[in-house]
């Protein structure tokens, strides 16, 4: 009997083996991602496959789709003159009319805060200054001085009557020492965690994770980019390891666009409705320019920005400006850069010399020889780590927000960006990167070639490991 037992168990074992190595060769779609998940099924059947079932299975697009309401006019309830884009960009502003729930709408301001110390004081001052309500989301929210500013901000708006509302993801919660979300509630701020993580309930949901960046007060003035609520942000503070960022201040139709997606988050994560004129007051369109919230996640709006990435590096015709702080495109985007590049575009990536996470930096590195071999230029940034996200074409489309070069970002996390049709922003951003680029060290295949060996093949191990990052 045990010796029976004991062979249905291996062939139960083996069959779920073999399942499991069938749907990731059917549905898994990075061809390296596929070969690792079942060398390891072969390997360890058992373990391999429980593994694959939690945390592999790409359930990302049914499960947030079917979690995530779609309000009633969704984008068309949102106000705004329809905008007209420049004649060069014309063909890139139908691709994002069709990626992006929400029109190209005119009358818009954009202005870019270069680092904590210009940021945060902008944005505590509006919210000091709300008088309707405060709508702020974060991946991180960190209990420390400048966290600790942020909620007694916070909690003075709600004492004053101002409807606060505050979302913090849930993992990336786990990065202050102590929890913001319960500190913020017994100080009278409504605020929630976004999609817990219960084990082993909620597991293969931990990747799905919101990485969107915004502040939104009384409906009327927001903030967007890739600040999180912490003093690392503050380039000046002793004792820590400053960061480098970009948010911008933003205001015009698109601040109900942004609204929009914050009140869809809230929604989806308290089931609470944000609605109504202190939510979503009506706007005057004034003089400014074109732009557009373009919204990112594992749900309906799947690899958009990934899409808008391709769409703008065709349209391109004389520059693109790249600044991320993880990069490591996949196949397709090296493919759309170094096109670009052969048509005679200038190609410029900035990235950080020395990466806060040395797995993505070794994997990064692995990639370049195969961007400078066709003509892109890549350049490494001096400390202090450069956390901006940021891309310009031709100076004149400007694309800013939350998003990352890498996978978690492109096909993993909530993302949220804005894009602008604007000559004057272009000029002020080129400026802002020709000052970055003048600082950096530009990157050689002969720097690369002269690596030693085993620097090498660790950093072309590491690459094996970029669909899983």
């Amino acid at each position: 009997m045990e010796q029976l037992l004991a062979i249905l168990a291996s062939l139960a074992i083996l069959a779920l083996a073999v399942a499991t190595a069938g749907h990731a060769l059917l549905f898994k779609r990075d061809g390296r991602s596929v070969i690792l998940w079942v060398g390891f099924i072969i390997l360890l059947p058992l373990l391999g496959a429980g593994l694959y079932w939690l945390v592999a299975v790409n359930r990302i697009r049914r499960r947030a789709s079917a979690l995530r309401p779609q309000p009633a006019g969704h984008g068309d309830s949102v106000p705004g003159a329809p905008a007209r884009p420049p004649d060069s960009l014309r063909l890139l502003a139908k691709l994002c009319d069709r990626v992006s729930p929400f029109p190209l709408s005119d009358g818009n301001t954009v202005t870019p805060l270069e680092n904590g110390e210009v940021a945060f004081p902008a944005m505590l001052d509006a919210i000091k200054h709300a008088e309707h309500s405060v709508a702020l989301a974060t991946y991180i929210f960190d209990d420390d001085p400048l966290g600790r500013r942020f909620l007694e901000a916070l909690a003075a708006a709600a004492g004053r009557g101002v409807a606060v509302r505050v979302l913090i993801d849930a993992v990336g919660q786990r990065y202050s020492r102590r929890r913001m979300v319960p500190i913020l509630r017994s100080a009278g701020v409504r605020a929630a965690a976004f999609m817990p993580v219960r084990v082993p309930r909620d597991l293969a949901s931990f990747n799905l994770r919101n990485h969107r960046k915004l502040l939104v007060i009384d409906g009327k003035t927001a903030f967007t980019g890739g600040m999180n609520i912490r003093v690392g942000h503050l380039t000046a503070t002793p004792g820590v390891s400053p960061i480098r960022d970009l948010q911008c201040r933003v205001h015009g139709p698109v601040v109900a666009q942004l609204m929009r997606v914050f009140a869809d988050d809230w929604n989806f994560t308290t089931a609470e409705e944000l609605a109504g004129e202190a939510w979503f007051p009506n706007l005057a369109v004034a003089d400014g320019i074109p732009a557009r919230a373009i919204p990112d996640g594992p749900d309906e709006h799947f690899e958009a920005l990934k899409l808008v990435l391709q769409g703008a590096l065709a349209e391109a015709r004389r520059s693109v400006a790249i600044v991320t702080p993880y990069f490591l495109p996949d196949a397709a985007l090296i493919s759309a850069l170094n096109t670009t590049a052969l048509r005679g575009v200038e190609v410029d990536i900035l990235v950080p010399a020395r990466n806060n996470l040395r797995l993505v930096q070794w994997a990064s590195h692995a990639q370049y020889w195969q961007l400078l071999e066709r003509g892109c230029r890549i350049w490494h940034s001096p400390p202090p780590f450069d956390h901006s996200k940021l891309m310009l074409v031709d100076d004149e489309w400007v694309l800013m927000g939350s998003t990352n070069w890498d996978p978690r970002s492109l096909r993993l996390n909530f993302e949220l960006n804005v894009e602008c049709y604007s000559p004057a922003l272009g000029n002020t951003l080129r400026n802002w990167f020709e000052r970055r680029r003048r600082e950096a060290k530009p990157v050689t295949l002969d720097d690369l070639q002269s690596q030693p060996f085993a620097f090498r093949l660790r950093d072309s191990t590491a690459r094996l490991l970029i669909p899983l990052l």
